[in-house]
């Protein structure tokens, strides 16, 4: 997956600005894929050169002028070959892994400040999937969602990313008390 398909799949709930895509992406689009604001800006540039969103600028008075995005036809069959394509298998890659995996021959002590650093962060991930999912509910319950909600995407990949950021918490505290276990006080490996 390229950036660009994203991208696309995050203009599919309306016109963003390259501000509003940036904070969208913070919000929902960050648990399966990171891009950094000026990358964003970038893609969305290139995207309209070769037609795949539409721009237009609004003139704003006490602001100054912004651009707002949209996916244009061309955008949306971009998508559905996307869509249709085999998807790769994804991997991980995390350097907290290779810690852990050489805390044989370390010291464990930095190791488990992270994991429970790690933990911590997730919660708190957690909790801002909890919130989202919640909003894009509204008064909906889950499964009343889920059947007829009127834009599912968003809603299944955040929770996706909830069970990711649970499963991630919930592995780091083990591993964390595991290790603390097995280490002596005061010991050094």
């Amino acid at each position: 997956m390229a950036l660009r398909h994203a991208v696309l799949a995050a203009l599919l709930d309306g016109e963003y600005s390259g501000y509003q895509l940036a904070k969208a992406f913070d919000v929902g689009v960050a648990n399966f894929w990171h891009a950094m604001p000026q990358q964003l800006y970038a893609e969305l540039a290139k995207l309209e050169r070769e037609g795949l969103v539409t721009g237009r600028q609004v003139v704003q008075e006490t602001r100054p002028n912004k651009r707002l995005f949209r996916v244009s036809e061309a955008g949306f069959a971009e998508l559905e070959q996307f869509a249709a394509a085999a998807a790769k298998p994804s991997f991980i890659r995390d350097d907290l892994l290779v810690k852990v995996q050489a805390v044989d021959r370390t010291d464990a002590g930095p190791v488990i400040e992270q994991l429970e650093e790690r933990a911590s962060a997730a919660g708190a991930r957690i909790a801002l999937f909890t919130d989202l999912l919640r909003r894009m509910r509204g008064d909906m319950d889950e499964e009343e969602f889920l059947r007829g909600g009127e834009r599912i995407g968003p809603y299944l990949t955040c929770l996706r990313g909830l069970a990711f950021e649970e499963g991630h918490r919930d592995w780091c505290r083990h591993v964390a008390d595991v290790l603390r276990e097995r280490r002596p006080a005061g010991v050094r490996r």
